[in-house]
């Protein structure tokens, strides 16, 4: 099992905070750093303010070197789908081919209203999406010299040449997620080369997992082309005293964390990983609320990472 790190900066992180975990992450070991993509805060004032994802990812692929670099989810209604492809082929070019693009429907209508971005009713949003996704591969698939066009339900492209490239090719890796039962699915089986699963129990994911499978024999995909990968909230602790110290300092308790997270000794971590390994995953995104806790972060590189 992969780990990797997964921050939520809207919740109030700066870019140097930012920064400081990557660089903390890539030195212990973690497979990526992950970023969601979010413009307005969940709870909490969210002060400094958000910063954008891709311009993050931008600058901190200059400032390490060995670590991926990635979102979940960037939403597919806060950019048009050919500047998008521009920014993470060029951020993938910056990295030296680090990057990897979670890309969802969006979901949380209080940012887009705070921040002038339309949000459509979910079915949109969903051809959105599906746009969004046939035109970053399209783009970034077509050959040097010619061109690519495509006609979609909400957008279209015309002629274009498709650069620039990405390093990576054909492309970045890109990861659909979420517990859609028909779309999502389908979707991942067309698009993704990841399958992720955020904030999700093992009998759902259970369930979705073989959705999305089905959906890769739908069209003739090899189910097992596709990684399968789960997100959650992570507190762990040495001891029960330092578990429930780490949950009140995020808002939670112990037992909520360890009925619906990634919590408890590392033993137990340990131990929750596994259930989820059993299921397919490969790789588990750990999502860390407290920022300033790189403790945390050290305890679950020295008597987690090892075990899993």
């Amino acid at each position: 099992m992969e780990l990797r790190i997964f921050l939520e900066p809207q919740q109030g992180a700066t870019y140097d905070d930012q920064l400081t975990i990557a660089r903390l992450a890539e030195g212990l070991g973690f497979g990526a750093f992950f970023r969601s993509d979010h413009y307005l805060a969940m709870g909490v004032d969210g002060h400094p303010g958000p910063t954008d994802s891709w311009v993050t990812l931008a600058g901190i692929a200059r400032e390490t070197d060995t670590i991926r670099l990635g979102t979940l989810l960037t939403s597919a209604t806060f950019r048009y789908p050919g500047p998008l492809a521009i920014s993470v082929a060029q951020v993938d070019q910056m990295s030296g081919g680090r990057v990897e693009i979670g890309v969802g429907a969006g979901w949380y209508d209080a940012e887009h209203a705070a921040y002038a971005i339309p949000f459509p009713p979910a079915p949109e949003r969903f051809d959105n999406l599906e746009d969004t996704l046939a035109i970053l591969t399209g783009l970034w698939g077509t050959p040097d010299g010619e061109t690519f066009s495509y006609a979609g339900s909400r957008h279209s492209v015309t002629d274009s040449p498709g650069l620039p490239k990405p390093f990576q090719q054909p492309h970045p890796p890109i990861i659909v997620g979420g517990k859609g039962a028909k779309r999502t699915p389908a979707l991942a089986a067309r698009f993704a080369d990841e399958f992720n699963l955020p904030f999700v129990g093992l009998d759902e994911s259970e369930r979705q997992i073989a959705r999305v499978r089905a959906a890769c024999e739908e069209i003739d995909r090899d189910p097992d082309a596709l990684v399968y990968s789960s997100a959650h909230t992570v507190c762990v602790g040495p001891d029960e005293a330092e578990v429930r110290r780490r949950a009140d300092s995020i808002g939670r308790t112990p037992e909520d964390l360890r009925a619906n997270a990634v919590a408890g000794t590392p033993q137990e971590v340990v131990d929750t990983i596994g259930q989820y390994a059993a299921l397919g995953a490969t790789r588990m995104y750990l999502q860390v609320l407290d920022i300033h806790d790189l403790e945390q972060i050290h305890l679950i590189a020295s008597e987690v990472m090892p075990h899993v």
